[in-house]
């Protein structure tokens, strides 16, 4: 009888513990959500405006060599010019060293709302992904959460900033915990992800940010067990060429810009004039900015095959020259057009390849097969989702080692049952 006494003690102590671990979470995601969400919310309202005024003002590109030196200034007076941004946010998580400044969150949402404003060639969620692991862990410092607590908020922090500007939450939950040790997953931040995201998307909702329906829902799917399926494995290596393409073009430009531009006030103003040159030389805004209307486009009209290179290009003159802003929605814009402009080969429809580029050039880029299976569901709906499959799990594997993030570690290999604990290309 004291043996079951004892037993039953110990349970007992581990669901009160397990108790108010719930408790704990739910009461600082519900700060997280609302906080993060809020921020995320105004971000987003900010990129808007600052995107209609430089299309409805098209000589305001003109002023991106300004909007350059402006963004470098304010990062070396803040003491973050040699901040390293999502890889950043990479360190914070994995290892013990490092801190997240606070002033992290001000600096990233000016600078990318400036970037946009002039006509830089930038996302958003990356931006998203820094000023919410600034905000978790500083946050998280100022309520004393211990040192393992600290990093579980700001993966908290990180969904919630995530969903408010993608609108996709259950994706967003499970990004933060996925993309900085692929392989292994952060656990312990389960419940305050996926609350603090849910949260962040609701408030982002009430205000009118965005709806709750798939912004790209795709009806018109063939059968999955025909030849059709054949077509889709071969757009797949397509995408996942492309996607290995993004991170060479992006990380060779970085290193060409630090090698033979040394001075950060000259590299971020020689980049803006060649943004300028090449809008010029294609005569259209098409890849300024967000390029969201090119994306939308995608699905219903066949996209041209050079558009997917020259966003590869126009962001990476963007991005490594110094300006902020994020690589995902450039990679959803990439993954659309070539995925639309290969309807015309396939013969397929073409707001199912473009919904398969999609996916298959993020997951080629961020080595996260499980966000991209469920970002699939919640941005086309689940009528395609076998074809979606398909080309998430080829893109994986055929991306190979590369990634967007120089932080990014492959914790088991893609083609073994092995621990390699690999740092990405």
């Amino acid at each position: 009888m004291s043996k079951f006494n004892d037993e039953y003690e110990k349970y007992n102590s581990k669901v009160q513990d397990l108790v108010g671990t719930l408790l704990k979470w739910g009461f600082l995601s519900i700060i997280i959500g609302i906080g993060v969400g809020l921020i995320s919310a105004v971000f987003s309202y900010l990129i808007a405006l600052a995107t209609d005024f430089r299309v409805a003002h098209n000589w305001v590109v003109f002023g991106l060599p300004i909007g350059g030196l402006i963004i470098v200034a304010m990062y070396r007076l803040s003491g973050q010019a040699k901040n390293a941004g999502t890889n950043m946010v990479m360190q914070v998580v994995r290892d013990d060293e490092e801190l997240m400044p606070g002033k992290i969150a001000p600096l990233i949402l000016v600078a990318s709302v400036i970037t946009h404003f002039f006509g830089g060639s930038a996302g958003r969620e990356g931006a998203a992904l820094q000023f919410g692991a600034s905000v978790g862990d500083w946050f998280g410092r100022r309520i004393h959460l211990s040192e393992s607590d600290r990093k579980i908020i700001t993966l908290a922090s990180m969904s919630a900033a995530f969903s408010g500007l993608l609108g996709t939450p259950m994706a967003a939950a499970l990004f933060p915990m996925e993309v900085i040790s692929v392989g292994i997953f952060y656990y312990a931040a389960l419940v305050p992800c996926v609350f603090s995201s849910f949260i962040a998307q609701e408030v982002c909702f009430l205000l009118n940010v965005r709806t709750l329906t798939p912004p790209y829902a795709v009806s018109a799917v063939p059968s999955f067990y025909s030849w059709d399926t054949v077509k889709i494995i071969l757009m797949a290596l397509a995408f996942a060429v492309a996607g290995v393409l993004f991170c060479t073009a992006l990380h060779t430009a970085e290193g060409l810009y630090a090698k033979y531009i040394k001075n950060q006030y000259i590299r971020i103003v020689v980049g803006a004039c060649l943004v300028i040159a090449l809008y010029f030389a294609v005569g259209t805004d098409a890849y300024l900015g967000l390029g969201d209307t090119i994306i939308k486009d995608s699905f219903t009209t066949p996209a041209g095959f050079e558009m997917f290179l020259l966003k590869i290009v126009f962001t990476a003159l963007t991005l490594c020259a110094g300006f902020k802003g994020g690589e995902i929605v450039p990679t959803l814009f990439i993954g659309a057009t070539l995925g639309s402009a290969m309807s015309v080969i396939t013969g397929m429809p073409v707001a199912l390849c473009a919904a398969c580029g999609m996916v298959g050039v993020f997951c080629a880029v961020t080595n996260s097969p499980i966000t991209s299976f469920i970002l699939a569901f919640e941005l086309f709906g689940g009528a395609g989702m076998k074809f979606y499959c398909i080309v998430i799990a080829i893109c994986y594997l055929m991306s190979g080692y590369t990634s967007l993030y120089k932080e990014q570690r492959i914790a088991y290999s893609k083609t073994e049952n092995k621990y390699i604990n690999k740092k990405l290309k």
